[in-house]
């Protein structure tokens, strides 16, 4: 070969990888159809340098470059190599090592190389895959450099004798494609395609041969693979001229097919082949063996060359290889020979627990976060095939965490409610990952996701209420007692400061139940005040200042009982509110409020008697009633004492007068049920003469009602000439008091009376009712 024909061969070489490459980048460009479909996809050829760009697979998830360092994208393949790493900055995908398509997949084709693009904050995956396309790096190789070929002189043109075939690690047009021989008088060469796609070549006789005249024929056998340009591999071929055998081996079958469980043991026996030779002696014993070695074939399979037996040297894998094809040849002592095939047919068995892979995780997780968040991802991988490779996936019932189905094989780990730490701080979760396989087999992948607090607990104190007790007369600073409190948080959320609040006052809702059968004019409930003030300051009078439903409820403005004014129908509310509004009568009168809730219920069980409004405990309620109870005692029984010695003293110092008067009028009571007192009354105002009253008193009554109020006379000197006159019309102006009326006590009205609530006028003796 000349320099420039080297020259020229090198030129066009180099000419050609620059146009394949640039083929390579046009693939990469067009492969942008993906962008919306689940799966992202692309293409690249394989051996491209480590760092070739790929793709921008922000652009083609239609995702903000600037957001993906933010986010902390990454790449996450599914086997130990990771072939391609991620620019966070710009979303351009690179090769991190060289791709070599034969090794990372063999003679599979297409090549697939799955990944997955991971994002944080909030967790996201996306689905990636690039096909690695193939290019011509090897060459067509045969098993051995020479092979030796016996053929009978007597064969007819036409035969066919199979060669060796080449193996070439490429695939598609990069592989082998046909096969070619050096010129020569006898043969040519056939390619034949078998089943499984391979090729190999059969020598065919073009013309009978003569040992005597040719006892031997060299031959030179190429392979040509079908690259740009193409690649190609010899071997040589010595063709050995055999004396006459008229009968080779025939065989028993054309084609003999077993089914082998992959988890068979070595010397498993596969298949016996079979073949029969009508010659004798010599030229009829039979040999068997292997036509074509491949290197999965000579690993796994051996065959007895006597008896025919097929066993097994070395397991098999499913996954890997499922079906085998075979060729035998059958050969005599003579030269002759037949061929059969072979089909092992390898059967799966569950042999593979499923993988599980966690892509991510995010731990700690807040205690508030909401349902549905994801916590982590993971994909499962089974190796096996039909049901044995169908996995599920489930985790533990007892957690608060759900599983959920992203894509094919992957999965998502969700919150299923609302956390608390207070009750759980960290979960130990074991993802199960089982097969459909019979027996079927499972994987556990155990993660600790644990709960960060946040502050949703209020402080508790130790105890309800504090009794603590002081000397009197103690300096400032002094350590009166000391109260505990605790927060179920943790951390800073824990830390509990103390402090005084002041004191309040305001009455708490009172509540009260009504059955919905009540009649018009059901007593609920009755309304007390107190008020400190006396005389017409402490008359009080009570309203109903407003009310849920205005025209179901009533109050007594002077005794505070509230009723109903009408049937309780099912248009009522069942919770109604009342505010009552209770006035005293001085001349700036002064009120105050109170808040009643009534429940209008079907019957007086349990569920009625929890009212959402009732904002103080029974226990304070019934403590402030016992206290008012006291007080009105104590207030009620100084008052009589009171009254008994003024009584007293004023009738000891009129006991004379007091007695002249008493005969005088008689009783003032007719009824004997009543009590008598009389109190005497200095006159005042314009009145010039001190004048006694009687007040009447019934003494069955349990409320003390004032029935009657009426001056007694006394005759008096006349002062003018119309004394009798005047006396007579005195006695005809003695006027009864009858005053019925709701107040709380008589005590109060004998108060009223003596402070100068009813007086006389006009110098005249009118009694005044009110």
């Amino acid at each position: 070969m000349s320099v420039c024909s080297f020259l020229l061969r090198m030129a066009d070489k180099k000419r050609r990888t620059t146009i394949k490459r640039q083929v390579a980048s046009l693939v990469l460009f067009l492969c942008m159809w993906a962008l919306r479909c689940e799966t992202v996809r692309y293409s690249m050829p394989e051996e491209m340098e480590s760092g070739s760009f790929v793709a921008n697979v922000a652009k083609d998830l239609g995702l903000d470059p600037k957001r993906l360092s933010a986010r902390s994208a990454r790449v996450v393949s599914e086997g130990s190599r990771q072939h391609f790493q991620l620019n966070s900055n710009t979303g351009d995908l690179f090769i991190k090592e060289k791709v070599d398509r034969e090794e990372l997949c063999g003679e599979a084709d297409p090549c697939m190389v799955q990944f997955e693009i991971i994002l944080q904050n909030p967790l996201q995956a996306y689905p990636a895959e690039i096909r690695v396309y193939d290019i011509n790096d090897y060459s067509p190789v045969f098993s051995e450099k020479e092979f030796i070929l016996k053929i009978l002189e007597t064969s007819d043109p036409g035969s066919r004798f199979p060669l060796e075939n080449a193996q070439d690690l490429d695939v598609g047009n990069n592989s082998l494609q046909n096969y070619s021989i050096s010129n020569n008088d006898y043969f040519h060469i056939y390619t034949r395609v078998r089943s499984d796609g391979r090729k190999f070549a059969e020598l065919v006789l073009d013309k009978p041969l003569d040992r005597e005249e040719q006892p031997e024929v060299s031959l030179v056998l190429t392979a040509v693979d079908g690259g740009s340009p193409p690649k190609s591999g010899t071997a040589q071929i010595h063709v050995i001229v055999l004396d006459a055998n008229d009968n080779p081996p025939v065989f028993s079958q054309t084609t003999y097919k077993s089914r082998v469980l992959e988890n068979s043991p070595k010397d498993y026996l596969v298949v016996t082949v079979s073949a029969t030779d009508l010659d004798e002696g010599n030229y009829g014993e039979i040999s068997y063996s292997f036509s074509q070695k491949s290197k999965e074939n000579s690993k796994t399979f051996n065959i007895n060359p006597v008896t025919g037996e097929l066993r097994l040297t070395g397991q098999l894998d499913f996954e890997t290889i499922e079906t085998y094809e075979l060729d035998v040849q059958a050969t005599d002592d003579g030269g002759l020979f037949s061929h059969s095939k072979v089909l092992v047919e390898v059967l799966d068995v569950n042999d593979n627990p499923p993988e599980v892979k966690v892509t991510s995780l995010t731990s700690p997780i807040p205690e508030d976060s909401s349902p549905v968040t994801v916590v982590a991802l993971f994909s499962v991988r089974d190796r096996d095939s039909g049901n044995n490779g169908r996995t599920v996936c489930s985790i533990e019932d007892d957690v608060p965490f759900s599983l959920k189905t992203t894509f094919k094989n992957s999965y998502s780990l969700v919150t299923e409610y609302v956390l608390d730490r207070e009750k759980v701080s960290e979960y130990n979760i074991t993802i199960t990952a089982r097969d459909l396989g019979t027996p079927s087999l499972s994987t556990e992948e155990r993660i600790v996701v644990k709960i960060s607090d946040i502050n949703d607990n209020s402080p508790e104190f130790s105890q309800t209420s504090y009794t603590m007790y002081v000397r009197e007369n103690n300096g400032p600073a002094v350590l009166i007692g000391k109260v505990n409190a605790f927060d179920s948080d943790s951390e800073q959320n824990a830390k509990v400061t103390y402090s005084l609040l002041p004191s309040e006052n305001s009455s708490s809702p009172a509540t009260d139940l009504v059955p919905r059968s009540a009649k018009a004019g059901y007593l609920v409930t009755k309304v007390v005040a107190v008020d400190g003030d006396s005389g017409q300051n402490s008359w009080l009078s009570y309203h109903l200042l407003k009310a849920t439903d205005p025209g179901l409820f009533t109050i007594a403005s002077q005794n505070g009982e509230i009723r109903t004014t009408r049937l309780i129908t099912d248009r009522d509310t069942v919770k109604q509110k009342l505010i009552v509004l209770v006035r005293d009568s001085g001349e700036s009168p002064l009120s105050s409020s109170a808040t009643l809730n009534i429940a209008l219920v079907d019957g007086f069980s349990d569920a009625y008697m929890q009212f959402t409004d009732v904002a103080v405990e029974e226990e304070e309620n019934d403590t402030l009633t016992m206290y008012l109870i006291i007080s009105l005692c104590l207030v009620s029984f100084v008052f009589f004492i009171s009254v008994i010695i003024f009584i007293i003293i004023k009738l000891y110092r009129r006991r004379n007068y007091g007695e002249k008067y008493m005969s005088a009028s008689g009783n003032c009571c007719g009824n004997s049920n009543f009590q008598n007192n009389l109190v005497d009354i200095t006159g005042n105002g314009t009145l010039s003469h001190s004048y006694r009253y009687e007040v009447c008193l019934t003494t069955g009554s349990g409320n003390s009602e004032f029935r009657f109020l009426r001056p007694i006379i006394p005759s008096l000197p006349p002062q003018h000439g119309n004394a009798g006159t005047d006396s007579g019309k005195e006695q005809d102006l003695l006027t009864n008091f009858d005053l019925t009326t709701d107040m709380k006590s008589a005590n109060q009205v004998v108060l009223q009376f003596i402070s100068g609530v009813i007086t006389l006028g006009d110098e005249r003796l009118y009694g005044r009712c009110f």
